[in-house]
């Protein structure tokens, strides 16, 4: 079967079924280079310019796939893949994309021979699984929030910043392991980080917002806490019932309900109350009088961390109507609320419901600012993930210690399917070639010292020392990664890798606006491969 591109008859389906294969490929292949080169520890940095000239300085696998201006469909293919990745673990971006990359090009060599693709994805299916399986099997699970596993952990993840691997850990032992576990709480994204402060874990929740404005009071203590997940403003008359006696009259009557509900708030004692959208300018003025703080426009994400520590129940506009005593259960409590004036943020402690912690990192400059943070929420992340799911050996040990499960997978696949587990077993050497490849060793050698050593001594933990080039055991050496990070990217990497060998034919969509009746063709083969 040729695989040639053509010139030839553009009616062949296996020339546009080649060139479909090629074209993201290649594709994939150009994303994956952007970010090989930042993996392990000797990962050298990535420069990103926008197109004022403005530059981000990052290692950061996420942080370089999230601003990377893309146009190929399966270069934003693979980028979607990874931000789930980094939505689902917090790390490991870098990884995914590495093997994705890896599969997709042994699976696309097969195809180009006249494997079906079909059948490669098949093998890669049970490939992939048999390795996931093996890692699951060699994972060490952690014990208790001291283990000195998540310090390791979080030292790796957070590109060996010790002080900021701390601070992760020290976060980490502040929350309830009960909230740790919950996949809806993400203790990397509990990272405030801010120009001229020092680095340390608040015992409370921050919100990066100030006061309505500064007549209100900066700070308060025990103070019970409104949280409203709506705006705090009158219910709307439409413009055209508004326009009628009656309808002029709803909107008069529902403002003074409005006030009237407000001035309740301020008898049951509230002094704090924060708001997800706007606050109405009579609201602002009868809180302000009463010495009420207000922060308004907040995140959900803040609101629910805010709801949680103060022990609040979020109520809707409309709940504001009730009396006092069915609005007094869902008041929350908090020793202090105060607000940093230089640092520009409010900060919650001592709330009546459940402990937890932020990650204050400092910084002196707005770019050193966000590549700490960066950094910190990396670590933070791989301390929720190792005490979840536990630890493996990091440096692509992991990966190669899977191998002798994947070739026995391979042993028993018959038929065309092999082709997929080769393409599985190829790629699980993919992440130690480009460690140490990046610290300046052979890859090639090394990833064979390390495979002839794991099968001699049974020991999946080896790995390569990337300072002395030396296998060494890396789990002894304190070079893990959390369990739930690898087993996610590996599963990242063959759903990116299956959506792409899929692909047959490449069509370009019609523009469906209005006013442009486009019909749907077929990309020229190769085009748009640039990233």
């Amino acid at each position: 079967m040729s695989d040639k591109l053509p010139g030839l008859s553009p009616n062949s389906e296996v020339d546009e079924r080649h060139a479909a294969l090629r074209s993201n490929a290649a594709a994939v292949r150009t994303v994956a280079s952007a970010v090989e080169g930042t993996l392990g520890p000797k990962g050298l940095d990535c420069m990103l310019v926008d197109r004022f000239g403005d530059v981000t300085i990052t290692n950061d696998g996420s942080a370089i796939l999230g601003k990377v201006d893309v146009k190929h469909p399966a270069s934003r293919l693979v980028i979607h893949g990874a931000r789930a990745q980094d939505e689902k673990v917090g790390d490991g971006t870098t990884t995914a994309t590495v093997l994705a990359a890896a599969l997709v090009e042994e699976g696309v060599a097969h195809a180009l021979r006249g494997v079906p693709p079909t059948k490669i994805v098949e093998g890669m299916g049970a490939g992939v699984a048999a390795a996931l399986k093996a890692m699951e099997e060699a994972a060490v699970r952690v014990e208790g929030l001291s283990d000195p596993r998540l310090f390791a952990a979080a030292l790796i993840a957070g590109r060996g910043d010790e002080e900021l691997a701390r601070l992760a850990v020290e976060a980490g032992q502040l929350v309830p392991e009960g909230k740790l576990r919950d996949p809806a709480f993400r203790l990397g994204k509990r990272v405030v980080a801010k120009e001229g402060a020092e680095s340390c874990v608040f015992n409370g929740v921050i919100v990066d917002k100030e006061r309505m404005n500064r007549q209100m009071p900066q700070e308060v203590a025990e103070a019970p806490v409104l949280v409203v997940a709506d705006a705090l403003e009158p219910e709307k008359v439409d413009d055209e019932a508004l326009a009628t006696e009656a309808g002029f009259r709803r909107a008069g009557k529902l403002r003074e309900e409005f006030e009237a509900n407000v001035r309740k708030l301020i008898g049951m004692g509230v002094k704090c109350v924060v708001v997800e959208q706007r606050v109405d300018e009579t609201a602002e003025e009868l809180f302000t009088e009463a010495g009420v703080m207000v922060l308004r426009r907040v995140g959900r994400r803040d609101l629910s961390e805010v709801s949680d520590h103060c022990g609040a129940r979020p109520l809707m506009r409309a709940g504001l109507r009730r009396s006092a005593d069915e609005i007094a259960p869902a008041l929350g409590h908090a020793a202090r609320i105060a607000e940093d004036e230089r640092l520009g943020h409010i900060s919650f402690s001592g709330g009546a419901g459940q402990p937890t912690a932020t990650i204050l990192v400092g910084a002196a400059t707005m770019e050193v600012r966000d590549e700490r943070a960066r950094i910190a929420a990396d670590a933070a992340a791989a301390v929720q993930a190792a005490a979840t799911g536990g630890v493996l050996p990091g440096g692509g040990a992991a990966e190669i210690g899977a191998l002798p499960a994947v070739a026995a997978v391979r042993e028993g696949t018959a038929g065309m399917a092999a082709y997929g587990v080769d393409a599985v077993l190829a790629a699980l050497r993919r992440p130690l070639s480009v460690i140490v490849a990046n610290a300046g060793f052979n890859p090639l050698e090394k990833v064979e010292e390390a495979v002839t050593q794991q099968a001699a001594t049974g020991n999946r933990r080896l790995g390569i020392d990337c300072d002395t080039g030396a296998v060494t055991d890396l789990l002894t050496a304190g070079v893990v990664d959390p369990t739930p990070v690898k087993t996610s990217a590996l599963r990242t990497a063959l759903e990116i890798a299956e959506a792409i060998l899929r692909i047959s034919i490449v069509i370009r969509k019609r523009d469906e606006g209005p006013s442009s009746p486009g019909q749907a063709t077929t990309a020229a083969p190769g085009e748009g491969v640039d990233c």
